[in-house]
């Protein structure tokens, strides 16, 4: 078994380790700063997480059922800020993050 330095697990330039996990955090990251973009402030802020799985459905977290309902009426717009940032989204399915 080889030894690895952490600096070099965590460096998300690297292949393996665990820079594909932080890519893909970095990445979520910055997928929820684009959809709270394309929302008024109040909506925006109930985003807590989004991703995008394999087959092109974005999913997206909200803060509570309430404003999961409220986030269902925006799936349009929420699809049409992924889909401009070069995200390839066919669907969006919003859900209530588990606290």
């Amino acid at each position: 078994m080889t030894i690895k330095r952490l600096g070099n697990l965590l460096n998300p330039n690297d292949d393996g380790g665990l820079g594909d996990i932080i890519r893909h955090a970095r990445d979520m990251g910055k997928l929820v700063q684009i959809l709270q973009n394309s929302l008024p402030a109040e909506e925006a802020g109930s985003i807590v997480a989004a991703n995008i799985r394999g087959a092109g459905e974005l999913i997206v977290l909200a803060s509570s059922s309430a404003w999961a309902s409220r986030l269902r009426f925006e799936t349009d717009t929420l699809m049409a800020a992924a889909r401009a940032s070069g995200v390839e989204a066919n669907t969006c399915t919003v859900r209530v993050a588990r606290v």
